[in-house]
């Protein structure tokens, strides 16, 4: 491994490592069609699997098998009848159904037991368990159209899921339903998986699907959408797959429901689940019941996070160097900036109150989400406490970023228009540039 490959992997680990905290202990529930179950990567769909397992996520699978049940009805001669995108069981179509839903479970089961030396799985056994934890009812008779053994879920178990959980299984359900009468009803994979999610307050509720997410108007990736958001351009119909048409709605009412986040993954993604939970980018679209993005004000427990943030730029000489000590007194007054409860940003307020004015220092946003307008978030949440405090100009010292700050309506003046306190402590030697802006 070269000195460079090396770095970007220690990089990459250590930018992965809030990430794997975070999720220890927390409930995912991935759902995936039939394409998935015999696609040809979902051998590495289980070692991420896998891998999510070992890291201590709650893993809960919900497979669909639409194309396995189309193949069993031609296969006996029966002919697939719909409504309204719905499939219509009745008993014959019932047993294609029970057919190959137990066959794709168990090809799925087989898959995630490998254990086989040089790959990712090797050494590793992971319970799968599952259960008669979905109880249905019959959708009944809509349009006039009896839909007979296709049903909807009337109640998820959730505490008998949880109890495998606790014992570290990975629990895989299916798209089928019983009923209190003993009776089989097929299920909408979708809805199976939502009401899943919603029932054990899951953390995540992600679908693989046939697109790389939502698309914008120009057809990129729309990275991060409110349920509102995404209500809206569900309603615009503009540009959504058959998947999105089927899963965004369930994603919406998760959210709105209990669950955190709902994520729409590319199913031909290899590496998919990893790339959008290890990295900051991510690779699909998530679906918050709130803003993904937000600010708050700091408090003790995040001066180390304060501390692995300013560091690099305390290194190159871009801002004046704290130590702890300083930042455990001053806390109080850095504002942060979080996405998705990773803090990618923040700034502080220092007053000067005998002069009128206020400093905005340690402006500070990670590379990756500079693009996101996080710094001006920043800076307007510092102006406007300034402005709330009573001080009549906000000042900044800055050495790399002079063209910023005047684009936002600083003007650039000498040291000598700092406060008394603030230009005794000015060091020429950094000889940095001093921007002022009224409020």
């Amino acid at each position: 491994m070269g000195d460079d490959e090396a770095i970007r992997f220690v990089d990459w680990v250590r930018g992965a490592a809030p990430y794997f905290h975070a999720f220890r202990g927390k409930t995912f529930v991935l759902a995936f069609g039939g394409e998935v179950a015999h696609g040809e990567l979902m051998d590495d769909l289980c070692h991420d699997c896998n891998l999510l397992a070992a890291l201590g996520v709650r893993l809960v699978l919900v497979h669909g098998a639409r194309p396995q049940i189309e193949s069993e009805l031609a296969r006996r001669g029966q002919e697939s009848r719909y409504h309204n995108g719905l499939r219509i069981t009745d008993e014959a179509a019932l047993e294609c159904v029970k057919a190959a839903v137990g066959v794709t479970r168990i090809n799925i089961e087989a898959a995630l037991s490998q254990g086989l030396p040089n790959t990712p799985m090797a050494g590793a056994y992971m319970r799968v368990t599952g259960g008669n934890f979905v109880t249905a009812r019959p959708i009944g008779v809509v349009d006039g159209v009896d839909f007979q053994y296709t049903g909807t879920v009337r109640k998820v178990i959730a505490e008998e899921i949880k109890a495998d959980l606790d014992q570290q299984n990975v629990v895989l359900i299916s798209n089928l339903g019983v009923s209190p009468s003993g009776e089989i009803f097929n299920l909408v994979m979708e809805e199976v998986a939502e009401a899943v999610a919603i029932a054990l307050d899951a953390e995540k509720l992600i679908y693989l699907c046939d697109a790389p997410g939502l698309l914008d108007e120009e057809g990129r990736l729309i990275e991060a959408i409110t349920a509102e958001e995404a209500e809206r351009k569900l309603l615009a119909g503009v540009g959504l797959t058959e998947d999105l048409h089927l899963f965004l709605p369930r994603a919406i009412k998760a959210v709105r429901n209990g669950v955190a986040r709902a994520h729409l993954i590319d199913r031909d993604k290899d590496g998919g689940l990893l790339l959008e939970f290890f990295t900051r980018q991510g690779v699909g679209t998530m679906v918050s019941r709130e803003p993904l993005y937000r600010l708050r004000e700091a408090n003790i427990d995040d001066v180390a996070t304060l501390l692995q943030l300013l560091g690099p730029l305390e290194a190159d000489g871009t801002l004046v160097r704290r130590g702890r000590e300083l930042i455990e007194m001053e806390i109080d007054r850095f504002t942060l900036a979080e996405h998705d409860g990773v803090i990618v940003g923040c700034a502080a307020l220092y007053p000067f109150a005998e002069d009128g004015m206020a400093e905005m220092a340690c402006l500070v946003v990670t590379p990756e989400y500079r693009r996101a307008g996080l710094g001006e978030r920043l800076m307007q949440n510092i102006t406007e406490r300034a402005s709330a405090g009573g001080y009549k100009e906000l000042f900044v010292l800055t050495t790399r970023t002079q063209h910023w700050f005047r684009e936002r309506g600083f003007r650039e003046v000498g040291p000598e228009e700092l406060p008394e306190r603030k230009r005794d402590l000015y060091n020429f030697q950094r000889r940095s540039k001093v921007f002022i802006k009224k409020l």
